[in-house]
């Protein structure tokens, strides 16, 4: 009987708190709902969710900084690691510091049988593994970016393209090669290491788990790209393809590259080596960092193409901003402007009939420079809260009779918003549109804005 006693009075109890905790929550009914908490972000910080891996070597390094020191900062990329056959022989700048260099681990013993190749090829590859068992990444780390010691990445771009992505799910994104016959050679559906590519986190860390096993199976391949692609297609994981990774398998003038880049973020760029200076008057570096001029005040607005049109002085302008403006006479339409002008030449030097063939469409040179556009290339950006300008002065013209409103027009300004896109934006691009907004004298005055609800971009009637 005492125990049933001591039950009856532990259940009494219990009601007694009960009905005091139901009292106190009736007057503070405050209490009843939990505290707001912010949502849950799925954006990118490029400083902070991604890590990038740049493979280089002793000998290359030294003439590849320079490109380096374009995109790399210990505070806006600070998960940024060099990886190099050995020690280098020259003392790094305390100036312009460089990001920390590991040295890769010996891949001597894998296989390798390529004719005329280089054996390198396997520890370029095996980064994947050393990134992880060198550097123990921390666990915030979404994505794994790769790429050679002369590609100019565009971080903040990358972190924006990537937010479309789920990074807990297996990804491998990249894109080919510009040349239909490097594609041909090596494989159309591969990301070519020189443009860079990503891999979401779990994605790299199953990779970095079977690349021994998987890269005894492909001794007769070239490059580390190839073997990537080959691990991880037999990991199931095809290419999931973005347009703003540039190998730049072409040589010479990129003009027409640069003047119509696809509607995506430009992301990399590779082989400059290669390229004539894209900006006149400049060396290949000195044009690189102007061009940074731009992506710093708006790096997604970077190289995006705006085509408007001035129907009073029949004049068609195409922007590609934070680079150069085309002033056509005339009216162009809008599919043949967003071709690519063949200014560059083949990346082989074979006489292949493929060897001009390329993964884009082309529209050809005018013979007659009097029927080529007046070029205007970026002088100046400055911008102020959301807003920028950027100035753009004219090129030599040579000696063409144009009409009254080119032959004065020495200076286009362009005024914009700076981009703010979210992650539908990025799934569904649209490109924007123009307005000229003063009459032409020697200065043109251009806004870019969103285009309205079903308006087109033609030359209005």
């Amino acid at each position: 009987m005492p125990r049933i006693s001591r039950i009856k009075d532990f259940l009494l109890l219990l009601f007694a708190l009960l009905i005091f905790h139901l009292l106190f929550l009736l007057h503070h009914p405050f209490t009843l709902l939990p505290p707001l908490q912010p949502p849950p972000t799925t954006s990118l910080s490029f400083s902070y969710h991604l890590l990038f891996s740049i493979s280089s070597s002793s000998t290359s390094l030294p003439q590849r900084t320079p490109y380096i020191h374009l995109w790399f900062s210990p505070n806006s990329t600070p998960n940024t690691y060099l990886f190099l056959d050995k020690n280098p022989q020259f003392t790094l700048s305390s100036t312009l510091p460089l990001p920390p260099v590991f040295l890769s681990s010996d891949t001597s013993h894998f296989p390798y049988s390529f004719p005329r190749g280089n054996p390198s090829a396997i520890r370029i590859a095996y980064t994947v593994k050393d990134v992880f068992t060198l550097l123990r990444p921390p666990p915030h780390v979404r994505w794994f970016v790769f790429c050679d010691d002369d590609t100019v990445f565009f971080p903040r771009n990358l972190a924006l393209v990537l937010s479309k992505y789920d990074h807990n799910q297996w990804f491998y994104v990249g894109f080919g090669s510009e040349s239909y016959v490097q594609n041909q050679k090596f494989s159309f559906d591969m990301a070519f290491g020189g443009g860079g590519f990503a891999l979401s986190a779990p994605l790299a860390r199953v990779l970095a788990e079977v690349l021994d096993s998987c890269l005894t199976r492909y001794p007769h391949y070239y490059g580390s790209d190839q073997r990537i692609f080959a691990c991880l297609a037999e990991l199931g994981v095809p290419l999931t393809r973005e347009p703003g990774f540039h190998q730049i398998d072409v040589r010479g003038d990129l003009f027409g590259m640069l003047a119509a880049h696809p509607l995506s973020p430009l992301l990399s760029l590779h082989h400059m080596d290669a390229a004539d200076p894209i900006f006149p008057g400049m060396n290949r570096i000195q044009a690189l960092q102007h061009l940074f001029k731009a992506v710093n005040a708006d790096s997604p607005r970077i190289l995006q193409q705006t085509v408007c049109y001035d129907p009073f002085n029949s004049l068609t302008v195409s922007i590609s901003w934070g680079f150069a403006v085309q002033v056509f006479e005339g009216r162009q339409l809008l599919p043949d402007l967003i071709s690519l002008e063949r200014t560059f030449r083949p990346w082989g030097r074979t006489r292949s009939v493929y060897s001009s063939h390329f993964m884009f469409n082309i529209r050809e040179t005018p013979r007659d420079q009097c029927k080529r556009p007046v070029v205007f290339f970026m002088d100046s950006v400055a911008s102020k809260d959301s807003s920028v300008w950027t100035n753009y002065t004219k090129h030599n013209i040579g000696s063409c009779v144009r009409i009254n409103a080119v032959q004065k027009l020495e200076t286009i300004r362009v005024f914009s918003k700076m981009m703010d896109c979210d992650i539908e934006e990025m799934k569904a691009p649209r490109r924007q549109c123009c307005d000229i907004l003063s009459p032409i004298d020697e200065t043109m005055t251009i806004y870019i804005r969103e285009c309205r609800n079903g308006e087109v971009i033609s030359m209005p009637r």
